[in-house]
């Protein structure tokens, strides 16, 4: 009863901030507190500026960090909100007012357990940059080296806890009045935003996220990832290398300095490409403010809190769907998609094809300048309402970077597509892992893991049918006779399994060799 009487009441406080921000289409859309929602326009009402996406975005800067970052969240799931909304949350400011640095200053001492003059030689107490969940300082380390410094705002996790549970009782709200909404797992969508800002507010896992990114790119000068001091650097304190430079949207600037425009995106494409198909890591928040361009024309980035994560299934899934998108064989287009398990189980293949074939041939002939393939990837993706689809959170998140990549590459040059530079990049890795050679490889590699679990398995059957002969399992004797001749197929298959490798191997000799 309290929880819901505390939920009501900060229900009215941001229905009256939706409503200053003329933004209560988003509580309208999801039909609950409709007294509250239809008091708050009725009193507050006004027509502000912009689209609707964007009036939203500036009524969750006014809720508080919480709120900016459930936006951001947002922004990667089109298939809630819609493209344009979603776009415009892309855009979502993480701007506010830093907290004193004298709390800044106290945090880092109860952290690393040294005063400030001990960890570093100087230490500027003005921030450079004051987010919504952490602001960030320049300094210069006891050993003389320049370094940026992330303190997480106090009382952040607090403050945190209480919107969660608040996005909690919501969604609950939604699916138990709102049938046509649960396909759209409320719940489970705020769940995956609780474990995504608990993993931002722990700075030793930025940390980590950025030194793999590093190791990946450790023998690339085109890219920079700062250098973690994991000697200054805990759960609220992170403390890595000072890097600086052109940011990757000024074209003026990059201009100004010399740099050739061409090359800085080329750059830019294959290290894109490279962490999402080469490595299976990507930085999930390549936005301008957080990448830019170095005095020797190479790319750095910074703020590594939210990291994405393709595993090689899903990569040759989408390398696949590319190379059936390209030949405009839509039916193939599908079954890869079922192959992945995105399709539900009775929906028909026939149908999804043709609906494949609605979004993709629109553009089909017009030249790779002309298309956005983050956008196609949107229209893909939004087929997932009509035919039932379970969403992927780490596509969304790849999309979502897809769409800040081609705004960058479009602000530097109308002319070129980023995805076009990277398509000798894309070809070569198609030719490695989804060639015939690479599927022998993949065949063979498959059978060898499945013949070194079958004696596992086979133990398993010899000890159950051991059990059975001695009493121990209580089965019907046509079971046990089951069992026992299973153990034999088992042993027959691991036979006929090792002929079947040796003669693949012989067959990828003779093609390779």
């Amino acid at each position: 009863m309290i929880r819901s009487v505390r939920i009501l009441l900060r229900l009215i406080t941001i229905a009256r901030t939706l409503a200053r921000h003329d933004a209560l289409a988003a509580l309208e859309a999801v039909k609950i507190a409709r007294t509250v929602v239809w008091i708050a326009r009725l009193v507050s009402r006004r027509k502000a500026e912009g689209r609707p996406g964007q009036k939203l975005a500036r009524a969750l800067t006014e809720l508080g960090p919480s709120f900016i970052k459930l936006g951001q969240f947002l922004s990667t799931r089109a298939d809630l909100l819609g493209e344009e909304v979603a776009g415009d949350l892309a855009q979502l400011q993480d701007n506010l007012p830093p907290f004193p640095t004298a709390e800044a200053r106290a945090t880092i001492e109860r952290e690393l357990e040294l005063s400030i003059d001990e960890l570093f030689e100087s230490f500027d107490d003005k921030p450079i940059s004051a987010a919504s969940i952490a602001q960030v300082h320049m300094a210069v380390t006891a050993d003389g080296q320049e370094a940026a410094v992330k303190i997480l705002r106090p009382g952040i996790e607090q403050a945190f806890e209480q919107d969660l549970a608040l996005f909690y009782g919501l969604a609950e709200l939604v699916e138990s009045t709102q049938p046509s909404l649960r396909r759209l797992k409320p719940v489970e969508v705020v769940g995956t935003f609780e474990e995504t800002v608990r993993l931002e507010m722990d700075l030793r896992m930025e940390a980590a996220g950025a030194a793999e990114l590093s190791e990946n790119f450790e023998d690339d000068f085109t890219y920079r990832v700062p250098a973690i001091d994991w000697q200054r650097t805990s759960r609220r304190v992170l403390t890595m290398e000072r890097v600086g430079g052109i940011p990757m949207d000024d074209r003026d600037a990059l201009i100004a300095a010399g740099h050739d425009l061409e090359e800085v995106l080329y750059k830019a494409a294959a290290i894109f490409f490279n962490q999402v198909f080469r490595d299976g890591l990507f930085h999930g928040d390549q936005h301008p403010g957080n990448m830019g361009v170095d005095t020797d024309g190479n790319i750095f980035a910074v703020d590594f809190g939210i990291m994405g994560r393709l595993d090689y299934r899903t990569r040759c899934s989408l390398a696949d769907m590319l190379m059936a998108t390209i030949a405009r064989d839509y039916h193939r287009l599908a079954e890869v998609q079922v192959e992945a398990g995105y399709l539900p189980a009775g929906k028909s293949l026939d149908t999804y094809a043709q609906a494949l074939r609605s979004v993709c041939e629109p553009i089909a002939g017009k030249p790779l300048q002309q298309i956005s393939f983050a956008r196609l990837l949107a229209q893909l993706l939004q087929l997932t309402e009509s035919f039932d689809m379970p969403v992927q959170p780490q596509l969304l998140l790849l999309q979502k970077n897809m769409l800040m990549a081609e705004g960058v590459s479009r602000r530097l040059d109308p002319e070129l597509n980023i995805w076009v530079l990277a398509q000798p990049l894309i070809e070569a890795w198609m030719r490695e892992h989804r060639g015939p050679e690479a599927r022998v490889r993949d065949g063979a590699l498959q059978l060898l893991q499945s013949a070194e679990r079958l004696p596992q398995l086979i133990s398993n059957l010899e000890k159950v049918a051991h059990d059975v002969a001695n009493g121990g399992l209580g089965l019907h004797p046509k079971t046990f006779e089951a069992l026992q001749g299973r153990a034999r197929t088992q042993k027959l298959s691991l036979v006929l399994g090792g002929l079947s490798l040796a003669l693949g191997l012989l067959l990828a000799a003779t093609v390779w060799f």
